[in-house]
């Protein structure tokens, strides 16, 4: 699993912890930190991220591909500058229309809108293989902090490519997703693996990103399994080592006695 740096998630707090029974004692708390970077696409604010202040770069990729502004190839450019997220994507038109949706309130329509939506891909998932992945869910600055998400990149045989950690489990997704398209990682032959809720934000980030199959081991929403059967996603939710439950095209999942 990818190692993290502790600094960049979590800073150290005095507080006064109370029992039921009046005992007062002061503690340390490990609390995860929280940032603020503006993404900017060919010079148009696009959005201010709410994110942990780590994978930056990252995290402004996934964010492009996984809310449709644009694929991967037509990112020409990504900078870090200070607070800001500098990058220069083809389509600019796109990106003006994006803008314009989101400041009219209307930014629901791109995250329905999934019908144009395919997968294109054949790979099959062994449930064997999901079920061994439930140790990559598990985050030793969730365990210190209790305020984080974690996103995990798995290929088709159970084996971790990637993981990220964030404050926010969308975050947490895009930094995933352009860690990937960074490496040059084939997305169409991976799953995504989640700690959060899968609403249809969510569920479609993962399919622009043409990611056949996402598990959860949180609930998913009806918009997510709504979004999940209009792209060919296949969603997994409740996962735990012994239960699974496949919500929408389990036709990616493969049942065979032999396994992969």
């Amino acid at each position: 699993m990818n190692k993290h740096n502790n600094n960049d998630y979590i800073s150290t707090y005095k507080a006064l912890e109370i029992s039921n029974n009046g005992d007062q004692v002061y503690k340390e708390y490990n609390v995860a930190k929280e940032a603020t970077f503006d993404l900017i696409i060919n010079d148009i604010k696009i959005a201010s991220i709410l994110t942990s202040p780590s994978k930056i770069k990252e995290l402004g990729i996934g964010y492009i591909v996984c809310e449709g502004i644009a694929k991967a190839h037509e990112i020409k450019s990504i900078e870090l500058e200070g607070t800001s997220i500098n990058a220069q994507v083809e389509n600019s038109d796109d990106v003006e229309l994006w803008q314009e949706l989101r400041s009219s309130g209307c930014i629901g329509f791109r995250w329905e809108n999934s019908e144009e939506i395919t997968i294109d891909s054949n790979t099959l998932f062994h449930y064997y293989n999901v079920f061994n992945t439930t140790t990559y869910l598990k985050s030793g600055i969730h365990s210190v902090t209790r305020g984080t998400h974690l996103a995990a990149l798995i290929d088709s045989r159970g084996n971790l490519i990637s993981s990220c950690v964030d404050i926010g489990r969308h975050n947490a997704i895009d930094k995933v997703v352009g860690e990937a398209i960074l490496n040059k990682i084939e997305l169409s032959s991976s799953y995504l693996l989640s700690t959060g809720r899968q609403s249809a934000g969510m569920v479609l980030k993962v399919a622009r990103a043409g990611i056949p199959l996402l598990v959860t081991k949180s609930a998913p929403l009806d918009t997510g399994i709504d979004a999940a059967i209009r792209t060919g996603l296949c969603l997994i939710g409740f996962l735990s080592t012994d239960k699974m439950t496949i919500f929408a095209n389990e036709d990616r999942i493969s049942f065979t006695t032999n396994g992969v």
